[in-house]
């Protein structure tokens, strides 16, 4: 297991480093976008983008450059290095000094990975929060629907899967907000700040995370009832009914246990669905998470919060693949990955 486990962390770095040096090459291809401001405030980045590696100083007054500054009396010129240069650069930075660049726009010459770090708390609460309440909701209609097989219950619930879990989490929250926000008022219409009350702020959790939780709730339900349901049909569990357990008895003993193989490792990949999908919502909502944080920085071509983000939702989708592998054997302990045959 030990084995397997440093193999797939292995694979999970290279793939990260394929993907952000795919990504890095892309971004550097874009033409550069040029801080905003007056010239003294944008020579202190250029200064950084010369320390780290991105750029140079033209000694040559009449030679051409790409950004031009002046001072006062003084010029100040600076010329780009090629992309691989640049890259070289950024390798050199994150290894030696855990450097992944400055922000060119959202935050002006601050570390890229101290705003993303910044951002990160409010996207996890919120996606931690749904996956908390959808896992036991969805376990409670799966099961109910699953003992009312073909019942008024049973097409209920079902009906009510099929509609939650074909509509977008951003589309939710559209519909809520126009009800409950601005119709009915119950609601706050924006993500509360970290100054208002306690109450404002635990009411700006409620749209957010019933909009990401309802499509949760439906897809447990769908296949914890989808799995119950086969597993209440085979021979076992009619072996069990027949040594005198009652329905229920063998439900909980039996059907329930064998039925959460494939459902517990969902938890894991579901909340990694959430972080994902919660991009468009966040923005929608004015959450300051990494997601509208990410689509920010793409409009604005930060290109350096870009890579920062990027690497966070690479890492979070690696990390959560392998433990949704690993949590197959714990369930199930006949179950050991990597084992030989």
């Amino acid at each position: 297991m030990w084995r397997y486990v440093l193999k797939r962390l292995g694979l999970m770095l290279i793939t990260t480093f394929v993907i952000l040096s795919l990504t890095f090459i892309l971004m550097k291809m874009i033409p550069f976008p040029h801080p905003p401001g007056t010239a003294e405030t944008r020579l202190p980045f250029y200064m950084n983008q010369v320390r780290l590696g991105y750029m140079y100083r033209v000694q040559d007054p009449t030679a051409s450059a790409e950004v031009s500054l002046q001072i006062g009396t003084t010029i100040y010129r600076f010329n780009q290095f090629p992309v691989l240069t640049q890259y070289s650069s950024w390798l050199r930075g994150i290894f030696t000094e855990w450097n992944w660049g400055l922000s060119t726009r959202i935050r002006l010459n601050v570390s890229a990975m101290e705003i993303i770090l910044d951002r990160l708390p409010y996207s996890l609460k919120l996606n931690l929060v749904s996956v908390f309440i959808a896992v036991p909701l969805g376990f409670v209609f799966g099961i109910t629907a699953a003992l009312n097989k073909n019942k008024p219950a049973d097409h209920i619930i079902s009906t009510g899967v099929m509609i939650f879990i074909s509509i977008p989490s951003f589309v939710m929250i559209t519909f809520l907000l126009i009800i409950f926000a601005y119709g009915l008022k119950w609601l706050p219409t924006q993500w509360p700040s970290d100054n208002a009350p306690l109450d404002v702020r635990v009411l700006g959790f409620v749209l957010p995370v019933a909009s990401l939780a309802f499509g949760s709730i439906a897809g447990f339900a769908r296949y914890t009832r989808a799995e119950l349901a086969e597993i209440m049909s085979s021979e076992f569990l009619l072996l069990a009914r027949t040594k005198g357990l009652t329905k229920t008895q063998s439900v909980i003993r039996h059907a329930l246990r064998n039925s959460l193989v494939p459902i517990i490792p969902m938890i894991i990949g579901e909340f990694v669905g959430l972080l994902a999908g919660s991009m468009i919502l966040e923005n929608l909502y004015g959450i300051p998470g990494i997601g509208s944080l990410f689509i920010t920085a793409i409009q604005q071509k930060d290109y350096n919060v870009v890579m920062v983000d990027m690497a966070m939702y690479t890492m979070i989708g690696l990390l959560a693949t392998l433990l949704v592998d690993l949590s197959y054997g714990i369930v199930d302990p006949r179950i050991r990955m990597g084992a030989k045959k």
